[in-house]
């Protein structure tokens, strides 16, 4: 029984690798599928189309794009001190290990919109 605890928790983890990926390939596998029956009917696709689905489409870096990104992570780090608050009602040790890990978020999320904004100063 000791051994489901680790089993899981590596499970969780590659579920959470692989399956992202299995479905982005279905859905690949699809769009190539009605590319093909088109073509197969005689269609013709436009450059535009071809240009992209061969490019790797990838959003630009934004200073929106990092301060939500920061909101996100900061919203994290709240999300553990409030845990860390809940659980020193019945374990008083348990508040200061969840303020250390809140740190790493928090201090992610604070860099990000220190980025967001010296990135829109630029612009």
């Amino acid at each position: 029984m000791e051994i489901l605890v680790p089993l899981a928790f590596f499970a969780m983890i590659a579920a959470i690798v692989i399956v992202p990926r299995y479905l982005k390939s279905i859905e690949r596998q699809k769009l190539q599928d009605t590319l093909r029956a088109s073509i197969e009917k005689g269609a013709e696709l436009p450059p535009e189309v071809i240009a992209a689905l061969t490019s790797d489409v990838k959003p630009q870096p934004s200073p929106y794009r990092d301060l939500r990104t920061g909101v996100i992570w900061l919203g994290v780090a709240v999300a553990f001190v409030a845990l860390g608050a809940a659980v020193s009602f019945e374990e008083p040790d348990a508040l200061y290990p969840l303020l250390g890990v809140a740190a790493f978020p928090g201090f992610i999320g604070l860099a990000l919109i220190v980025l967001s904004f010296v990135q829109r100063g630029r612009r």
